[in-house]
């Protein structure tokens, strides 16, 4: 799967069904004058702005590598999400202080059948919307594409919440402001969420014990004594990652038979991991305070 080409087809299909929605909620929201329902349209309109950051974060990212940046510009992806986390977490705040406020108040909302049709119509083209993003993600491990895969979701999460809350708002009159407080905590998660993976990757990560299995795994039948591999970091930059880890070398062995051993394994962990690495020899008896 073309990773450019995607990354643009999710985020039109996105921006285009997300527009559309986001006039059928805040015109029912205006009709019932509620602030959950509002919120909701706003937090579908925040989804629209996030595929746009998507689109451009898929255009940076494919440039090819140059003289500024030898590692390419695939961490735009990462640069990407934070933007859409940040955006998450301005409009989570902003729908909480409604809330607060219309709960001092005492303000109810009186719900109707417009309420109910819309929301949804919400729930059911949000998740699809969510599903065919994280299935676009999957496939090219875009992390920005990911991000607003769950930007999706959190909509339909907080759509299935005023749901419930329409169906019981007769009974409750601050249903309203309690729901709106209800998806502005879930927009916060999914801040935190997004933001915790694009900056991991951004700080650069310790492999996985898959990865790192695969790794020994595919150098265990190199003709060495017990090489030790430890001390594993890479480093994510979308397009190709790089991976650095320490091995442990007899002490009597000249420079030049290192420096082949060195570059046989990362020769070894290119083809059949299609990992770039470089790796740090060591003396056998020589042990690192992070060890």
């Amino acid at each position: 799967m073309d990773k450019a080409r995607a990354g643009y087809l999710e985020g039109t299909i996105s921006v285009i069904v997300n527009t559309v929605l986001f006039v059928l909620k805040f015109w029912a929201g205006i009709v019932t004058g509620s602030i959950a329902l509002t919120a909701d349209a706003w937090h579908t309109l925040s989804d629209s702005l996030s595929s746009i950051i998507v689109i451009v974060a898929v255009k940076l990212s494919s440039k090819k590598p140059d003289k500024e940046h030898p590692f390419g510009h695939g961490r735009w992806e990462q640069i990407a999400a934070l933007f859409i986390a940040f955006l998450l977490g301005i409009i989570a705040f902003d729908f909480l202080k409604d809330s607060v406020i219309q709960f001092k108040n005492h303000e109810s909302t009186q719900f109707g059948t417009l309420a109910i049709v819309v929301t949804i119509i919400s729930i059911i083209v949000k998740e699809a919307l969510a599903q065919y993003a994280f299935y676009i993600g999957r496939k090219t491990d875009n992390v920005s594409i990911k991000a607003d895969g769950w930007h999706h979701r959190t909509d339909a999460l907080s759509s299935i919440v005023v749901l419930i809350g329409i169906l019981f708002a007769n009974q409750f009159w601050w249903i309203d402001s309690v729901l709106g407080a209800s998806i502005s905590f879930m927009l916060f998660y999914a801040t935190y969420q997004i933001a915790k993976e694009a900056i991991n990757k951004l700080l650069g990560e310790i492999p996985g014990s898959e990865l790192v299995e695969k790794i020994k795994n595919s150098i265990q039948h190199y003709i060495v004594d017990d090489l030790n591999p430890h001390h594993f970091h890479i480093h994510n930059y979308v397009g190709h990652q790089e991976l650095t880890f320490h091995i442990k070398l007899k002490n009597d062995l000249s420079i030049e038979e290192g420096h082949k051993i060195a570059t046989d394994i990362e020769d070894i962990v290119y083809k059949q991991l299609g990992i770039i690495s470089t790796i740090h020899i060591e003396p056998v008896n020589y042990n690192h305070n992070s060890d």
